[in-house]
């Protein structure tokens, strides 16, 4: 379908190859910049295409106001309604008919669509827009529907369109041509304005945009990470003029509250729009002229001790500060204001990190299950998610019973995989349901699924009671979701259960224990800190079952929990007894508790003077094996012993072990004589040296001797001790004299090492070092003897030592 004339787009003037290249290729690229028309332009170009062949077109979108205003704007075009020609697919929000040719659809309910019909029947096309966001949900769709076209649907286009994708890399994973939009962005000039630590964001964000309103025309679009710092900086601009009006921009509004921010100012008015990164691309800001960078973002973060993803704040990516400035160039010349320094820049990396590898996969993980994937690796991935990640996620299913160990689901499985719903959210309203207690559930899995929800109190019975009453387009679509949720996991007899009881039973982890002293500080469960402002009605609770957080750092802040009773804390959380023992170095013994604890909370515990003795051997082997051979008392022998072993493996090799020490830790077990001891310090030095042998295998502890002897017997007749840990390999120490004669230089190991010797003078200090001892003789120790004879004239210094005899005493007296 051509576009009108009059309202021509950066992106009309490549339409004609784009739709050249979709006839002949079944997958594209298509590079153009905010602004150029894509989203809206090439849907409706591709209707009229011949390989359609009446089927649909389907168009992702990566949130729900970009899919409305996408659909609404293509159904102007057309002179009609959303729900004819162009139908809207996504959570609370469904319009479709028989008449949908083109259906614009958010990522997740793509997933849906493609697990529930694997063959996408009825359906040509599907374009994934602003897909350089990476959503997890959009990789997921990608490698699903590449997986449909390979094996069912040959003739199924895919055509991927982004402002900020990396063209090259793309390009080499789809094997498919790329056909840029150079858009029509007009110049935006930049002024770096520096960041403020110490000083809150929104006061800083409210006065760049004082600063704005004051040097420039047009209306401002001001980037924030959260809904929290919108709403504290449109406090902070409550008094600007009457012709300035303050809009908010963020997901969980109202369609009617986000038409109001996006539509134009009225005439002779300006607009001021706090927005979320959701206004960054795939969405068109009337009137917009300046833009203020706060350059933060709140991503998500897999923590593993919560079982959930956090909302974390980071600074943006290089890529989404170019986007967000380009805001400003949508219709002439514009301004960017951004709260840093551009020295910082550097620091800054080029693309946003792809949620795949920082997201909770258990999920995905499920999803693949259902189609049939046991691993990752079954699909196609632009960024394959991370080993660990994946690993956790497949262990959460197995431990809950959601999918066998070939990756197969069981019927829990399938059930969970009907939900709409993250896996333990699901699983959260099904345990429920056994209880009685399903819309109970559904409803609070509703209030953490969706922010804002019932308000922003961070007492789940209050936000419940707000959301039972609340009108609005977007509270009705949920209590009717959350009915649904709770007609598929079938009510029981009313049990009476409570919002923490509910919560404490599908992620006891979250279990919160008051710490004492400041009001508002907990401690979780799964190890994390927690913490509510001190005001905060649930602040001074001794229990709380802890629904979601947000932030990093030693405390994450409670959005969401609920009220909880000690004994239901203790009941749910499993609260267990045991025995704690630990390594105390000053008396190198151990220090015994019995210890009651629910998860990582101490509830109490008591001293154990005589602990049971498996019980210490276990300590101190624990000890030993985390502390390594340094914790061991008395063991100048047993390091003598590792340090000959250990030369043997370097010079001699095989079967001498190079990682003797490594292998004495990982073996304490075996050797290790801790029989009746009670501390290390009761261990004899000799038994672990002797000990500590018996891990060499036959005859090496017998060729140890012979080959790395403990010392050597001097010219002079004294037995030297060797010191197989000196720098530079084996030493002895002996003085001058005890080394003349003519002997050979000493070596060990069948004579492949010399051992190297510390000549000492008559006072037992050091005075030369050799590896030859007749080199020495001849070169060295001519100015050693001139040096020394004065000093020590009792002594013999004979001008050829090599043919005087050895002696470790003076001279006698009168010689």
């Amino acid at each position: 379908m051509p576009a009108d004339p009059s309202q021509q787009l950066p992106i009309d003037e490549v339409l004609p190859r784009i739709l050249a290249t979709a006839r002949e290729a079944t997958r594209l690229v298509i590079a153009a910049p905010p602004g150029a028309g894509k989203t809206t332009r090439v849907p409706l170009a591709l209707l009229d295409q011949p390989w359609l062949g009446g089927g649909r077109i389907i168009l992702l979108e990566p949130r729900r106001i970009a899919a409305r205003a996408a659909a609404e704007r293509m159904a102007r075009t057309l002179g009609e309604r959303v729900g004819d020609t162009i139908g809207l697919r996504s959570r609370l929000d469904v319009r479709v008919s028989q008449k949908t040719r083109i259906e614009v659809v958010t990522e997740g309910v793509f997933a849906r669509l493609i697990l529930s019909d694997p063959g996408l029947d009825g359906v040509a096309a599907v374009i994934f827009d602003e897909y350089h966001e990476r959503s997890l949900d959009a990789d997921l769709g990608l490698a699903l529907a590449l997986d449909a076209q390979a094996a069912l649907r040959e003739d199924l286009r895919i055509i991927l369109m982004s402002a900020t994708l990396n063209v090259a890399a793309i390009h080499d994973f789809l094997d498919a041509p790329v056909i840029a939009s150079e858009g029509r962005a007009h110049p935006v000039t930049t002024h770096y304005l520096g960041y403020e630590p110490n000083r809150r964001l929104e006061d800083q964000v409210a006065s760049a945009v004082r600063r704005a309103l004051i040097e420039e025309t047009g209306s401002v679009l001001a980037f924030l990470p959260g809904v929290a710092e919108i709403r504290r900086t449109a406090e902070r601009l409550a008094d600007l003029p009457g012709d300035v009006s303050i809009a908010p921009l963020y997901g969980a509004l109202s369609p009617a509250e986000q038409s109001a921010a996006i539509e134009p100012a009225a005439t002779g008015h300006r607009k001021v729009v706090l927005a979320t990164d959701i206004a960054e691309s795939a969405l068109t800001i009337e009137g917009v002229r300046v833009v203020v960078d706060a350059g933060f973002a709140r991503v998500p973060r897999f923590d593993p001790g919560l079982g959930a993803s956090r909302l974390e704040t980071v600074r943006i990516a290089i890529a989404n500060a170019d986007q967000r400035r380009g805001r400003a160039g949508r219709l002439g010349p514009g301004v960017c204001y951004r709260m840093w320094r551009e020295a910082e820049e550097r620091g800054f990396s080029q693309h946003a990190e792809p949620e795949i590898l920082q997201a909770d996969l258990s999920g995905l993980a499920l999803d693949l299950a259902s189609w049939g994937a046991a691993t990752p690796d079954a699909l196609r991935w632009l960024d394959p998610p991370p080993e660990a990640a994946w690993r956790i996620a497949r262990g959460e299913l197995e431990r809950c019973g959601a999918i066998e160990t070939s990756g197969a689901l069981t019927s829990l499985g399938k059930r969970l995989a009907a939900f709409p719903l993250p896996p333990r959210l699901a699983l959260m309203v099904l345990r429920s349901g056994e209880k009685g207690a399903a819309r109970l559930a559904s409803d609070i899995a509703a209030l953490i699924s969706e922010r804002d929800l019932g308000g922003r109190s961070t007492d789940v019975d209050e936000r419940l009671s707000r959301f039972g009453r609340e009108s609005g387009q977007r509270s009705e679509a949920m209590r009717n979701l959350a009915k649904r949720w709770s007609r598929l996991a079938g009510e029981g007899s009313p049990s009476g259960a409570t919002a923490g009881e509910v919560i404490a039973a599908a992620f006891p982890e979250r279990i919160a224990r008051a710490r004492s002293g400041k009001p508002g500080r907990f401690q979780l469960a799964g190890g994390r800190g927690a913490m509510l402002d001190e005001t905060d009605p649930l602040a001074r609770e001794a229990w709380l079952a802890v629904a979601d957080v947000t932030g990093a750092g030693p405390d994450l802040r409670i959005t969401l929990a609920a009220r909880l009773s000690e004994a239901d804390a203790l009941e749910l959380g499993g609260a267990t007894s045991d025995v704690d023992v630990r390594f105390d170095p000053a008396t190198t013994g151990l220090r015994a508790r019995r210890i009651h604890r629910l998860g990582a909370i101490t509830l109490s515990e008591q001293p154990l003077p005589a602990p049971a003795p498996e019980l210490v051997q276990r300590g101190l082997l624990a000890a030993v094996r985390e502390g390594g051979l340094s914790v061991l008392p008395n063991k100048d022998a047993l390091d003598a012993l590792v340090a000959r072993v250990t030369f043997l493996a370097s010079v001699v090799g095989d079967p001498w072990p190079a990682d003797f020490a490594a292998r004495l830790v990982e073996r304490l077990d075996d050797w290790l004589p801790l029989s009746g001891a009670s501390r290390l310090s009761q261990i004899p030095a000799g038994e672990l040296a002797n000990a500590a042998r018996s891990l060499l295998d036959w005859p090496l502890p017998r060729e140890l001797d012979r080959l790395a002897p403990t010392g050597w017997e001097t010219p002079a007749g004294r037995r030297a001790e060797i010191d197989y840990a000196a720098e530079g390999g084996p030493r002895l120490a002996c003085k001058v004299q005890e080394m003349f004669g003519p002997a050979p230089h000493p070596a060990i190991a069948d004579g492949r090492a010399s051992l190297t010797i510390e000549l000492l003078s008559p006072a037992q200090r050091p005075v030369a070092l050799t590896r030859d001892i007749r080199a020495f003789w001849r070169g060295g120790y001519v100015d050693l003897r001139k040096d020394l004879r004065g000093r020590y004239p009792k002594h013999a210094w004979p001008e050829d030592p090599a043919e005087a005899a050895a002696t470790s005493r003076a001279k006698p007296r009168g010689t």
